[in-house]
């Protein structure tokens, strides 16, 4: 019985390993075709990005670094002429001398800012045409009168020819 046992079990696993080498196998994808998954909403692109360039990264990160640090002319060299601005109940377009204003005013409002970068995404269309850099990052600051607060921020900046042209921010306060 114990001979009977192991040959069936010889046997058993001979069969097995046989039939391994009879499947057939897929050809591999191709990973650079488009493939979309059956999403539960549609949008006019969908994945339409891929990944952007490190040098849009260092035109966001350094025009953030310099307000952070209070210098708004520096930061202002990274924003094109004009740039469209869309904040809490703000969306227009300014020439950058404007925004510059605006900027400087809001920033001599504050003794001191602190940036504590979270994360941060360049990309960049499939067809060329846009790309953006995305930062989240929490932003706390002391004003003149020596009240603290904080929010955590998303900024999206869309560059064009190495120059911040579009911003939108959105801002969670911190309680």
């Amino acid at each position: 019985m114990k001979k009977m046992t192991l040959v069936l079990i010889v046997t058993i696993a001979f069969i097995s390993c046989n039939n391994g080498g009879t499947e057939t196998k897929e050809p591999a994808k191709d990973s650079t075709a488009a493939s979309h998954p059956n999403y539960p909403y549609t949008i006019k692109q969908p994945d339409n990005w891929q990944t952007g360039s490190s040098e849009n990264t260092m035109v966001a990160l350094s025009a953030l670094k310099a307000y952070e640090d209070g210098n708004v002319a520096e930061s202002m060299k990274y924003f094109g002429d004009s740039v469209h601005l869309q904040f809490d109940a703000m969306d227009t377009t300014l020439s950058n001398d404007s925004m510059k204003t605006m900027f400087t005013k809001e920033r001599s409002e504050l003794k001191n800012m602190n940036v504590k970068m979270d994360d941060w995404e360049s990309v960049i269309s499939n067809d060329k045409k846009e790309e953006w850099v995305t930062l989240w990052y929490r932003q706390s600051w002391e004003d003149m009168k020596g009240k603290k607060d904080s929010a955590d921020i998303v900024d999206d900046m869309n560059i064009k020819n190495g120059k911040i042209v579009r911003l939108d921010e959105y801002t969670r306060k911190l309680h």
